[in-house]
């Protein structure tokens, strides 16, 4: 994903869940998706979704059993 979508991606997953911490960042050699972290955190991924002429972007977000204490 080139740097404007990354960009306006960051803003909406800031807005949408409450936090200016949230930093979307390009992954290396990979052009449709893109990590998603939260003061240094690893949060998940971001991938982009191209089908029918429409683009979309997924967010995929895996939560650990012993994280849930």
């Amino acid at each position: 994903m080139d740097r404007v979508v990354i960009s306006k991606i960051q803003n909406q997953m800031r807005k949408a869940l409450g936090s200016k911490n949230i930093k979307v960042e390009g992954r290396e050699n990979k052009l449709d998706s893109a990590d998603v972290t939260k003061d240094g955190e690893f949060l998940g991924v971001v991938f982009e979704d191209k089908e029918d002429g429409d683009t979309c972007y997924h967010f995929n977000m895996t939560i650990l059993d012993i994280d849930l204490e």
